[in-house]
Parts: C-alpha cells; sequence; structure tokens
C-alpha cells in the first residue's frame, strides 16, 4: 500500500499518453493532488500544470523538492535517457522510470539489437553501418529488398524508413547517414531485415525482479487507412489485441519479456518502469522490432481506460521493489482510441484552430477525450501540435466499441482535422476468424437427442462462439468417441459439452481422453426421468472429472452457458458480453417488480 493517504504526485510531459496517466491518478484514494510538467489544456481539467519543459530537468527536480513531491511519473522518453531517474534517485525523490542506462534499451536501437542477439531473444537480422556507401553495398549485395532503415537514437518514433525498392533505401541512408534528418540520432544506422506479419505492442511494469504484464493492445503508426503513408508517432490504438491469444500470450512472455529483463539486470542495467514490446507477429509466433522504455502513446488510452486497478498503488510498488504484491485487473471490455492530427501531419501543420464539440463527445458515456496537442487562447480551446485528440471508447465487444469511438469522433471538429477511419479492421478479422473456428463440441449418443442438446448450440451461436455437433456413442462407437475425444484440442475445441441418456457414459468416455474441460448432460430419456444418466455421468473416478449442472432442456443451455463462462476466462469481450445478458436478466425482473407495485 502507499506510504501515506496525501500523496502528491508529478508526472512529466504534455501528450495524450500523460493526460491519461493523470486521469487515472487523480482517481487513487492515496493521492492528494497531481501536478503536470508542461501538461496541456486537457490535463489542466484533472491536475495542476506547471510551465517547465520536460527536458528541463533541474528545473523539474527544484520544483519537486520545493512541492514535496512523492512520487514522479515519467512519461516521454527523452528525460528517461537524459538521466532524470538518476537525478532525482540521487536526492531521495521516489521516480518511477529506468535509469539512464536502462532507458538505452530505448535511446539506442543498436544497444537494444546487440542485447537481443547476445541473449537469444527473437528478433529479426540485422547490421550497423556509419559510412552511406558501405551501408547501400550491403542493401544491395545481401539484405536486398524490402529493408528496414533506423536511425540509431531518438526520433520522435519517425526515425523508422521502410525501403520497398533500392533508390528508397538508397535515398533513406542518405537521410539519415548525410542529410541528418534526424540529427545527432542517426550517427550510426541499423539496416535491419524486414519483418512481415501484424505488428501488436506488448507491455508490462517491472521493478527489475517481478515483471507484470499489463493489456495487450494494438498500435496504428501509418498516418492513412489501410496502414498507407509515412509512419507518425500513432494514429490509434486498441486493447486488448485479439492476434495475441493466450498461447502466444505467455511465448511472449516466456521467450521475450521476462528474458530481457533478466539480461538487463545480468549487464547491470536494472530496469525498473514499463518496458514496451514493439512485436510483428506471424505463424502464431512474436519477434521484437524494438524496445520503448516508457508507456506506450497512444496504447496507454485504452489500456489505462480499461485498468481497474489503482495506478498509483501498481507504480508506487514497482518503485519499492514490491511489485510481487500486485495482481493487476481489468475491464473486460474492449478500448478504442483514434486520433484526430492537425491538417499536415506528420509533416509541417499549422495550430490555433479552434476546436468544437468535446464536451459533446463525452456526454455519449465510456468514452473520454484525451488532449495531447492542445491549448487555450482567448478563452478558446485551440490545437497545438500535430497529434491534438485522442477519443477513447469502451463497448462490450470491439466492434461495439469502435461504433462508439467514431460516433464520439463525429461530433468533434476543427479546420484541418484528419483521423484515420479503420482504427480496429485488424481485430475484426481476427474476430471473424475465431467465430469461424469451431470453440466448443456439442456432443451426444443418438440422433434422438439432438432435439435437446440444439438448445445447446443456440446459445453458444448467440454469443457468437462457433460449435460442431457430433453423434458419438460411448457403447457403440467406442473407438470413435475415444478418438474424436484425444484430437479435440488440436482442432481448436477448448470445451466439450456431452449428452447423453441412460447409463450416459458418453461425458466420462470424453473426459477419460482429453483433458479439456468437459460438460456432461444427462438427458431425461428413460422411465427414471433422468436420474439413471444423472448418476452415470456424475459418478467419475479421481483424476477424471465431468461437470453437470442439471437434467434435460435446462442442462443443455446451463452447459452452453458454463462453458461460455470457461471461455470468458481469457476472452476479454464475451466476458463482457455475458456480463452484459447478466445485467439484462436482473433489469427484466426490476421490470416486472415494478409492473407489479
Amino acid at each position: 500500500m502507499s506510504r501515506n493517504k496525501n500523496n502528491k504526485v508529478l508526472v512529466i510531459g504534455s501528450g495524450g499518453r500523460e493526460h491519461a496517466i493523470v486521469w487515472k491518478l487523480v482517481q487513487s484514494p492515496g493521492v492528494q493532488e497531481v501536478f503536470c510538467a508542461p501538461g496541456n489544456a486537457g490535463i489542466s481539467r484533472h491536475a495542476t500544470c506547471v510551465p517547465i519543459k520536460s527536458s528541463d530537468i533541474d528545473g523539474l527536480l527544484d520544483f519537486a523538492k520545493r512541492e514535496g513531491i512523492d512520487l514522479t511519473v515519467v512519461g516521454p522518453e527523452a528525460p528517461l535517457a537524459c538521466g532524470i531517474v538518476d537525478r532525482f534517485k540521487a536526492e531521495g525523490l521516489s521516480i518511477f522510470g529506468p535509469s539512464r542506462l536502462a532507458a538505452e534499451i530505448e535511446a539506442s536501437k543498436i544497444f537494444a539489437k546487440d542485447m537481443l542477439r547476445r541473449f537469444g531473444i527473437p528478433t529479426g537480422a540485422y547490421k550497423v553501418f556509419s559510412e552511406p556507401g558501405e551501408a547501400v553495398r550491403f542493401i544491395e549485395r545481401e539484405m536486398g529488398v524490402p529493408v528496414v532503415l533506423k536511425a540509431d537514437g531518438l526520433a520522435a518514433g519517425k526515425g523508422v524508413v521502410i525501403a520497398k525498392t533500392i533508390d528508397e533505401a538508397k535515398d533513406a541512408v542518405s537521410l539519415i547517414l548525410e542529410e541528418k534528418a534526424f540529427g545527432e540520432a542517426g550517427a550510426r544506422l541499423l539496416v535491419e531485415e524486414f519483418l512481415d506479419g501484424e505488428e501488436a505492442s506488448f507491455m508490462v511494469v517491472t521493478d527489475g525482479k517481478t515483471v507484470i504484464p499489463l493489456a495487450t493492445s494494438q498500435d496504428h503508426k501509418a498516418v492513412f487507412d489501410r496502414d498507407q503513408g509515412p509512419n507518425t508517432g500513432g494514429m490509434g490504438a486498441y486493447s486488448p489485441a485479439p492476434v495475441i491469444d493466450e498461447r502466444l500470450f505467455n511465448r511472449i512472455m516466456d521467450r521475450i519479456m521476462l528474458p530481457t529483463v533478466k539480461a538487463m539486470e545480468s549487464l547491470g542495467r536494472l530496469f525498473m518502469g514499463v518496458l514496451y514490446a514493439g512485436l510483428m507477429i506471424k505463424d502464431g509466433d512474436a519477434k521484437v522490432l524494438e524496445f520503448n522504455c516508457r508507456f506506450g502513446d497512444p496504447e496507454a488510452q485504452p489500456i489505462l481506460m480499461r485498468m481497474k486497478t489503482d495506478l498509483f498503488e501498481l507504480l508506487m510498488a514497482a518503485v519499492d521493489g514490491r511489485l510481487d504484491e500486485m495482481r493487476p485487473e481489468w475491464d473486460p471490455r474492449p478500448a478504442v482510441t483514434v486520433v484526430m492530427a492537425s491538417k499536415g501531419y506528420p509533416g509541417r501543420y499549422e495550430t490555433g484552430k479552434v476546436i468544437d464539440g468535446i464536451e459533446e463527445a463525452e456526454t455519449l458515456g465510456d468514452v473520454k477525450v484525451f488532449h495531447a496537442g492542445t491549448a487555450v487562447k482567448d478563452g478558446r480551446l485551440v490545437t497545438s501540435g500535430g497529434r491534438v485528440l485522442g477519443v477513447t471508447a469502451l463497448g462490450e465487444t470491439i466492434p461495439k466499441a469502435v461504433e462508439t469511438v467514431y460516433e464520439a469522433v463525429a461530433k468533434i471538429s476543427w479546420d484541418g482535422m484528419h483521423y484515420r477511419r479503420d482504427i480496429g479492421q485488424k481485430a475484426f478479422r481476427h474476430l471473424k476468424a475465431r467465430a469461424r473456428s469451431a470453440r466448443v463440441a456439442v456432443v451426444m449418443g443418438s440422433k434422438s437427442d439432438m432435439e435437446v442438446m440444439h438448445k445447446a448450440s443456440e446459445i453458444l451461436e448467440e454469443f457468437g462462439v462457433s460449435c460442431e455437433t457430433m453423434v458419438l456413442s460411448a457403447h457403440r462407437s467406442p473407438e470413435l468417441a475415444a478418438g474424436y475425444a484425444k484430437g479435440a484440442a488440436e482442432r481448436g475445441i477448448e470445451v466439450i459439452i456431452a449428452g447423453a441418456g441412460m447409463a450416459a457414459h458418453l461425458a466420462g468416455a470424453m473426459a477419460a481422453h482429453t483433458v479439456l474441460p468437459v460438460i456432461g448432460v444427462p438427458l431425461d430419456g428413460s422411465p427414471l426421468n433422468g436420474l439413471d444418466s444423472l448418476l452415470s455421468t456424475v459418478q467419475m473416478p479421481p483424476g477424471i472429472p465431468v461437470a453437470t449442472v442439471s437434467i434435460g432442456k435446462a442442462g443443455a443451455k446451463n452447459a452452453a452457458y458454463l462453458a461460455l463462462q470457461i471461455l470468458a476466462l481469457k476472452d476479454h469481450g464475451l466476458r463482457a458480453a455475458l456480463e452484459a445478458f447478466r445485467k439484462r436478466q436482473a433489469d427484466e425482473i426490476k421490470g416486472l417488480n415494478r409492473e407489479a407495485y
């Protein structure tokens, strides 16, 4: 727990990420006051903004000491790379973020790639150059195109070029090494293997020992729809990212995040803060594209919108080295953020445009508009940056969240604004593919059982969960039943519902040949009204469990609901749908009572 209940917090930064952090911190019972340096017009609604630039480490340090700040949270990467954490710690001040040496995992892409290769963490092939001619010859003779060229240092998310032709590669080499488009960040050039697939963001909070994953997310870096145009700091994001299923989630933790934190410690660079891995996903596996040493922007917005855990307590636990005490909780509903930008962004853009409609957008419910580049001029809210707003919405499903967020976006306007209209479409593809793949098997002992067991299938389909139906007999086709159960997991089945009457050995036969959860439905097809099949279904030896809920049609329905609850343990969208269903049930009962009285 926090050291006292009257904590003062300083957040450093001025973008949408910092607005989301401030918005979440002010909800903590342990936080008395939040300051933000320098902040923006939206942040000023929640915190006291102080006119100190994030690059002014001396000024920030003096303010924190003078004001008695209990915790400082660093939003952007530049002050971390400059050693702000080291300075604050040397003065005995609590600050969340990695040291200068640890922040080099983002500040130097070459350091990060060397570390990945040294410790066997999956990433693409690469080579480092400081001489333009050598880089071009390597691309022409060995690497080929497409190829990725990166400035070594910090370039505000824009120091990356994907060259599809040799001429584009030559231009990029010249841009970075000769024209110094990214300044000293481009003193060295990373020529990297082009990895195709789908990008996703994976963030963890760590104290250098314990590693706690945050909700998954997916960013949209290109400025235009369908990932066209130059890269930006991010034009939208959503959480969770369906491209990362439970198996891949665990694989990323085991093969990338945990080994990286251990590697940094072994190199004498203990990492405390948010470690962000930009990943390329292909064929169910992940490789590291790059690391960041702080919350992603705009990924922080949907992630923090979903976080139910006290953010202040989580960050303070990391600072104090007791992160093992924390168990973050998440709103099961997905969140989607659409970034609204100034005309011309990510190139030259104008500022000072009057913004209208934010208050109306936030009346929709479960919508929050995070400010990135805003200011107040002559009493009016105006644009002051390239990325201006991050409109964020929760929804029972990703499609619902997308619908709500674009409804909110439509209410906001200023001269020259633009935004992507396809945020979330990648998630739709995964959700559709998942729906097409059967996740639940509904099996029954005979064709006459279909009418009853169809009740289970109807409910599963109502919630968008695909199922497959089979007639199998534990007595008449035992080998077929056993083979079906053994191969179910490989086909993607996650739960088996088995209905049978009389002797009712089908559920047990399934359970004996799989470790998937099996739910038995005793059918009332005998003079004993199903009591015989009930006893046959539940009387299983220890170690071969079969769940049973009730007899007949009621049993088939509840078997489906139980299967949905099992799936919802890792499917947040499904969990949200079930919670909404339960709420509707309760509302119906309340409505009946109002009518009666």
